[in-house]
């Protein structure tokens, strides 16, 4: 497995997550059980999980100011989820290059959401500053 595959699988979860209430690390241990990891790529899965799903409120209101013509109400969940987890990354993640979190992010958009999404979450990862990563 690779840390592409732990991200993607995270975003899955956090998906998952958004619309299944009940309790989110028996959501995880059910998922585990289907796709398993172990190692580093369990670690960074297990961080994304956590630190994107106590985080929702600040990363959204780090990247919806740079919807334009977007509202962050009416964007597909799926692309919500994708670009939590990039700016949680830029933001946070001082070991991932930010190009690498965009292009990941676009490469996911691209297989799980539209043409158009692709662009636009670029376009606002493009735009977010990394500042001070934390």
């Amino acid at each position: 497995m690779s840390r592409r595959d732990a991200r993607e699988n995270a975003f899955l979860l956090l998906y998952q997550m958004e619309f299944r209430k009940n309790d989110p690390s028996e959501q995880r241990e059910v998922f585990l059980s289907e796709f398993p990891m172990s190692g580093e790529d369990l670690t960074y899965f297990d961080d994304l999980i956590l630190s994107v799903s106590a985080e929702e409120k600040e990363l959204d209101e780090c990247y919806s100011p740079l919807l334009k013509g977007w509202k962050l109400d009416r964007l597909p969940k799926v692309d919500v989820i994708l670009l939590r987890i990039a700016t949680y990354e830029i933001l946070k993640r001082s070991d991932v290059p930010v190009s690498v979190s965009i292009s990941e992010a676009v490469i996911l958009a691209k297989k799980y959401s539209s043409e158009e999404s692709k662009s636009y979450i670029n376009a606002v990862l493009g735009k977010l500053e990394p500042g001070v990563k934390k």
